[in-house]
């Protein structure tokens, strides 16, 4: 009898393990956008040692050296990058733009259980390469694909099979990236639109990310063959630095145009001082990209005397985000090309003396607040001067 209930309370419990099994058990769901998945694994060009930035570098010089100064060598490494990709809101999908190629993912993705993409289905990669990760998007996340390094003029000259392939090498593939717009989650939303606000401008057809990012020039590919047509790889844009100290170039779409001032006027008139900040010459609005971007004008008139600023006006283009519990963007002043806005100081001095009018316009990252959010240190660059100017004003 008590065989017989101990075999009873065996079968209930192998029933219960299979009951839990199979409650637990979730779906793989494949990966269905293009945005989910990697580069597939790039083998070695033959000819190649490898493809690391550095390697194309040995003959490649100038390219490489451009392209160490840019954003993209930094995609990977940025402070601001690793510290989102620490948060547990980070899925692991925003990697695929930092780091495109299987090559460079320590882990891959197959699929995601009951399509949560907060719970991806993980493999160990065999093939990682953690010196290729570092770079971030170097050279052969654009220009290596199927054994081949892809251009788009060709050589039969070169030590390594060469595809010439213009339509690849266009702006569709920076819209894999910089077009990427999506509800990802209702608290996590992926908004870049600079591909959506170039198709919208007068400059689609005329110009695109190439021709504006990366200047044509004519120079040796390589150091001592013939002169041709080639593009810088600085990928200049904002030109706010990843990494203090770092020298980048730096594309100004917008224009300023101060006004002239009388440089004497009676204690009874009033100083007057006008900015026009003008998206003249981006395809896209400004800012553009992240929705932390912003730029700042300040206008200031400062008493030349005792060193106090007398009058301060400050304002902000940019947009507004509300992140929690629901990503919603809340306000929305980026310049559209070819807009103009007139920023006016009007003021009335108290007494005579010298005064300084003083204009600042400055590109933003991210705000400090931000910044600290996201335990950036100060060593992190949030800023640059786009614009300053300081005139003098005698009241008599």
């Amino acid at each position: 009898m008590i065989v017989k209930k101990q075999v009873i309370i065996g079968l209930l419990f192998v029933v219960a393990l299979v009951a839990a099994y199979f409650g637990l058990k979730k779906d793989i769901v494949p990966l269905q956008d293009n945005w989910e998945k990697a580069v597939p694994f790039q083998e070695v060009p033959q000819g190649l040692v490898s493809i690391r930035s550095e390697d194309c570098g040995v003959c490649h010089q100038a390219h490489y050296a451009e392209w160490k100064t840019s954003t993209h060598a930094h995609a990977w490494t940025d402070m601001q990058f690793q510290a989102e990709l620490k948060k547990e809101s980070s899925p692991f999908l925003c990697i695929n733009c930092h780091i495109p190629l299987e090559n460079q993912q320590e882990y891959l993705v197959e699929g995601l259980y009951d399509g949560d993409i907060y719970q991806p289905v993980r493999k160990k990669n065999p093939r990682f390469d953690v010196s290729i990760q570092a770079e971030g998007i170097g050279c052969a996340s654009c220009h290596v694909r199927d054994g081949a390094i892809i251009g788009t003029i060709g050589s039969d000259k070169a030590p390594h099979k060469v595809k010439k392939d213009p339509k690849f090498l266009n702006e569709t593939l920076c819209m894999s990236c910089h077009n990427a717009n999506a509800v990802v989650t209702p608290e996590l939303v992926c908004t870049f639109q600079t591909g959506d606000e170039w198709a919208a401008s007068s400059f689609h057809g005329q110009k695109n990310c190439i021709s504006c990012h990366m200047d044509t020039l004519q120079r040796p590919l390589v150091f001592g063959m013939p002169v041709r047509t080639s593009h810088l790889h600085s990928f200049s844009g904002s030109g706010i630095p990843k990494v203090k100290g770092l020298v980048v170039k730096s594309l100004n779409g917008m224009a300023f145009y101060p006004s002239k001032i009388k440089e004497k006027i009676e204690v009874t008139d009033s100083i007057h001082y006008q900015l026009t900040l003008k998206n003249e010459f981006a395809g896209h609005r400004l800012p553009t990209g992240d929705p932390e971007r912003f730029y700042l004008i300040k206008l200031e008139i400062m008493d030349q005397s005792s060193g106090k600023t007398v009058f301060t006006k400050t304002d902000r283009i940019g947009e507004t985000w509300e992140w929690y519990p629901t990503a919603k963007k809340i306000a929305d002043n980026n310049m559209n090309p070819g807009e103009s806005r007139t920023y006016q100081l009007n003021y009335k001095p108290r007494s005579k003396g010298k005064y300084v009018i003083k204009s600042l316009v400055t590109k933003h990252r991210m705000d400090a607040k931000t910044a600290a959010y996201n335990g950036l240190s100060d060593e992190y660059p949030l800023f640059i001067n786009a614009f300053e100017e300081e005139l003098a004003v005698e009241v008599y």
